[in-house]
């Protein structure tokens, strides 16, 4: 496992090694219709929740309709993860587990790119069911 926190920085070099080794577990008839996978240096803080610090670690950018998964037309389904975002958490929990967090995004970015191509939005439902109960807990 590769673990952050404490005097153990994980640099952006080996954050990219390590989601590409992922992506190769990855069975093939998951990233079908998919242009790529990238990893991207800055953090993302999560819209509506920036004065809370909640980091956005990953997103499946979409070219259907604007109003399914914000996506642009002619830009191919991409998943995009945030090293940035990443650092942030793991510099604040020296027991940030790398390995397993980027595990955990990619799959959830996988499963919105499988129900995107089946026409569903099941987990962009659950996503948006998340944040509305942060809201009602007061964040």
């Amino acid at each position: 496992h590769v673990r952050g926190g404490g005097d153990r920085v994980v640099t952006f070099e080996e954050f990219r090694d390590l989601v590409a080794e992922l992506v190769d577990e990855v069975p093939e008839e998951f990233m079908r219709g998919l242009q790529g996978v990238h990893v991207l240096p800055q953090a993302k803080l999560e819209e509506g929740w920036e004065d809370e610090d909640v980091y956005r670690m990953g997103e499946y950018l979409d070219p259907g309709p604007e109003h399914f998964l914000g996506g642009q037309p002619g830009l191919g389904r991409h998943i995009a993860i945030y090293y940035g975002s990443f650092k942030a958490i793991a510099d604040a929990d020296p027991d940030f587990d790398w390995e397993e967090e980027a595990w955990e995004t990619l799959t959830h970015e996988l499963r919105h790119h499988v129900e995107s191509l089946a026409g569903e939005d099941l987990l962009v439902q659950e996503d948006m069911a998340f944040f509305d109960e942060l809201e009602r807990r007061g964040r």
